[in-house]
């Protein structure tokens, strides 16, 4: 054993010596420390070099069971030489895309923020602006996993419409470093099937404050140091008003909402060895909407037809969220860390509204488009008294340990919830004057020839009262090595995750059995020492299994079915990573191949952002893709992309044969651009520009998958628009951290821009779902399209002090 410790001239450990004889080789850790095996009773060559530093090369000869002590002192190498630049493969062999949220926070979007840029992703979908809610490969909403400094965090339950989502718990000025992986993570994240977005908060270095002001809303952020430097602060406070949004669409309407949350990041560092962290949110949703007209043409240019509705009645929403977390971390050592967190988060949420639309449907002249006759007149009543109440309580320690190049890392977790859900909504329906009752009732209606004597009930309702606590105890251990093959670097890792979770009904006093879950996952990394041929490869495959959310659990009657199980995603995902130079700038290319088996899937519905589930494990499915994305100054000295993304998913329920699944978006476009005036440097251009294929149309709310449905959802499978935006954004800096003033006005600010933004560039009408209207002499239904924001102008105003 020969082993020591590498430094410098003046005794400064350095980490990353490269330590070789022979194929056998290691690397120095941080304390400069090494370990190496060399065989006994054999002289060998050991060489010891680092980049900018002299290499030394010694040789020995090992004696069984004697460690032979040798700690090297290199000298700086002073030669000219070509700029090098460093590069760092940990997020090349984990799978991750890495971005720098400061470099990104001006990217204009109608929901500008962390999930803005996400949507520029291959792989990453969503086609409605209004919402910061994203699929990924073919997955729903909730099947996304997302933290905030190794802390998961919730959406609200209740969102139907994106207009109604408001601000996301994630805040972009508050933001250091974006982690996404579409896939194949590894076992501490879970249990979901689809992605992981891991963002990092960052720790402030100095007093600063920021304030971000448009038409669209504001937000302030404080950062400091306090207390000698220990307690790091960072308070965040937003506003958001979406009525410039929602006025652009095609319902009139009178929209009053206000979005705010308040958020901090605390941080006190009681010694090298003794952390604390606290995270916490009050966000205050209300959501006010009157509407008052619509006019939509549908039908295309076979059978152009137009929608005329009057609206009584109102909306009145409020989703108020709280969520707090602390955190300790304990270092006894450099190598090992212990850190126990607990978090608790309440959303309190009603939806209540009674909205009234009388509406006629008309055929228009496809020549002249003026009307020709009306052909439909009804009316439509919806009624909603929605409560939910959730909170969710748990308790996490996790253990890190490394040796040499083996990183081993453990965790368990204890989480409690509870959900007291009442639901009372209906909906009915006059057509002509005749009122409708669902068809898969089965009831005859054949008036005016034939006299009607059903009982009067609702075209649809919704009525039960739930109260249920579920509890789960998750853990995972996983093991990460770094290898050396040759002059070849080799990562693995290898993990497995288990949860076991059980729900009480307190309504009906019953209790599900105690289910588990395994899921072993495995990926390796290969970085090859080419010459001129910079690359990583992935290999990444494992088990994600999803337990049931409550959402999950309730069926679409709003009752509880405790035999829900874990769904199932065994995912593939094989993946090139190239990193070049073009024009003398540094670009990297992309590349997954990607395939997921879905077991036991629980099948839904998409209405807007409203996902109503089954819940049954009556259905398989697949995903498969291939995503691409080139990255890379395309202008000098900014970071821009571009992405493609090729998806199929489908699903077969009760054996009925594939069809296509609500997130089917077959093909996807992105271009994130940052450009500048050349001559004037501080006038920048951005450009984010997305074009999704067109999605499935969705069904009726109640649709069904049973094979004798009179409405079933395997009739329903027409797509919606493909969506096409484009938003452009112009910014001129008249003061940054490059360009100061030491008096005036200016020089109270250390940085201070204005900017103008148009979103839907080309006015582009985009439809997120449709409006199912019965026609009762047709026995069917008519899809109308909902289509989402026009062409609008947006001013801008940021600035640090």
């Amino acid at each position: 054993m020969l082993k020591g410790k590498v430094t410098t001239k003046d005794k400064t450990p350095l980490v990353g010596v490269h330590i070789s004889y022979a194929k056998k080789s290691t690397i120095s850790l941080e304390d400069g420390t090494y370990e190496i095996e060399i065989p006994a009773n054999v002289k060998v060559v050991v060489k010891f070099s680092y980049l900018g530093y002299g290499s030394v090369f010694r040789t020995f000869k090992g004696r069984k069971n004697r460690t032979i002590n040798f700690s090297p002192s290199l000298k700086v190498q002073t030669e000219e030489m070509e700029a090098v630049t460093l590069k760092s493969f940990q997020s090349a062999q984990k799978g991750l895309v890495k971005i720098d949220a400061e470099k990104f926070k001006k990217i204009p979007g109608a929901n500008a923020g962390i999930e803005n840029l996400l949507m520029t992703q291959p792989g990453v979908n969503n086609s409605n602006e209004l919402s910061t809610q994203y699929s990924v490969r073919g997955g729903n909403f909730d099947e996304n996993l997302v933290y905030v400094n190794g802390i998961e965090v919730y959406r609200p339950f209740l969102i139907r419409s994106g207009q109604q989502e408001g601000l996301s718990f994630l805040n972009i000025d508050m933001t250091e470093n974006i982690n996404f992986s579409a896939g194949g993570f590894e076992a501490q994240y879970g249990d979901r099937l689809s992605s992981v977005l891991n963002i990092h908060y960052k720790k402030p270095k100095e007093e600063n404050s920021i304030l971000n002001a448009s038409l669209l809303g504001a937000s302030y952020t404080y950062e400091n140091l306090l207390a000698k430097n220990k307690l790091s602060t960072l308070i965040g406070a937003r506003y958001r008003n979406n009525q410039l949004l929602v006025n652009s669409k095609d319902t009139e309407t009178n929209f009053r909402p206000v979005f705010a949350d308040v958020q901090t990041y605390l941080s006190y560092q009681i010694n090298p060895k003794h952390n604390i962290d606290f995270l916490g949110n009050i966000a205050l949703n209300n959501y006010n909407f009157k509407p008052i007209s619509r006019v939509t043409r549908f039908g295309g240019l076979i059978q152009p037809r137009e929608l005329t509705v009057f609206y009584q009645g109102n909306e009145q929403d409020d989703f108020h969220t709280f969520f707090a977390a602390l955190s300790y971390q304990y270092k006894p050592h450099k190598n090992t860390s212990f850190q126990i967190t607990t978090s608790v988060y309440n959303t309190q949420e009603q939806e209540y509204y009674d909205i009234y639309g009388a509406y006629s449907i008309a055929e228009v002249d496809p020549v002249s488009g003026n009307t020709l006759y009306v052909s439909g007149v009804g009316s439509q009543l919806d009624h909603a008294r929605n409560d939910l109440d959730v909170l969710i309580e748990n308790i996490k320690f996790t253990a890190k340990h490394q040796i040499n190049q083996h990183k081993l890392e453990v965790g368990i977790k204890f989480q409690k919830e509870n959900i007291r859900d009442r639901m009372n909504e209906w909906t009915m329906v006059d057509d002509n004057g005749i009122s409708l009752r669902n068809p898969n009732n089965g009831i005859e209606n054949n008036q005016p020839q034939t006299p009607f004597t059903a009982p009067i009930i609702p075209f649809y309702s919704l009525k039960s009262n739930n109260n249920a606590d579920i509890y789960r105890l998750s853990g995972y251990a996983q093991w990460n090595k770094k290898w050396f093959v040759g002059n070849h670097t080799l990562w693995h890792h290898l993990g497995i995750r288990s949860q076991f979770w059980w729900v009480k009904d307190a309504v009906q006093s019953i209790s599900s059995k105690v289910k588990n879950t395994l899921s072993p996952r495995f990926r390796i990394s290969l970085k090859p020492d080419w010459q001129h041929t910079d690359m990583v490869f992935r290999l990444a495959t494992g088990f994600y299994h999803q337990p049931p959310s409550y959402k999950e659990l309730r069926t679409p009657t709003g009752d509880l079915n405790l035999q829900v199980n874990a769904q199932e995603a065994i995912h593939f995902v094989f993946s090139n990573e190239y990193s070049f130079d073009l024009w003398k700038r540094p670009f990297k290319m992309i590349s997954e191949v990607y395939y997921k088996q879905l077991n036991h899937a629980n099948a839904y519905t998409l209405d807007n952002v409203r996902i109503r589930y089954d819940a049954n494990n009556l259905t398989q499915a697949y995903a498969a893709g291939l995503d691409l994305r080139l990255s890379g100054e395309f202008v000098p000295g900014k970071e821009s992309w571009i992405s493609l993304g090729f998806l199929k998913t489908e699903e077969n329920t009760n054996n009925r044969g594939y069809i296509a699944r609500p997130t089917d978006q077959r093909f996807k476009f992105a271009m994130l651009f940052q450009d500048y005036v050349p001559s004037n440097p501080n006038f920048k251009v951005y450009l984010n520009l997305v074009v999704n294929a067109s999605l499935p149309g969705g069904s009726p709310i109640n649709a069904s998958a049973q094979k004798n449905a009179m409405v079933d959802r395997y009739n329903f499978q027409t797509r919606l628009r493909p969506y096409r935006r484009a938003d452009i954004g112009f910014s001129y800096i008249l003061v940054d951290r490059n360009k100061q003033y030491n008096q005036g006005l200016f020089s109270h600010f250390k940085a201070l821009d204005l900017g103008i933004e148009l979103f839907n560039v080309f006015d582009i009408s985009n439809t997120t779902t449709n409006t199912w209207i019965y026609d009762v002499d047709n026995q069917r239904y008519n899809s109308v399209p909902n289509t989402l924001t026009g062409r609008i102008l947006n001013f801008k105003l940021g600035m640090e002090f």
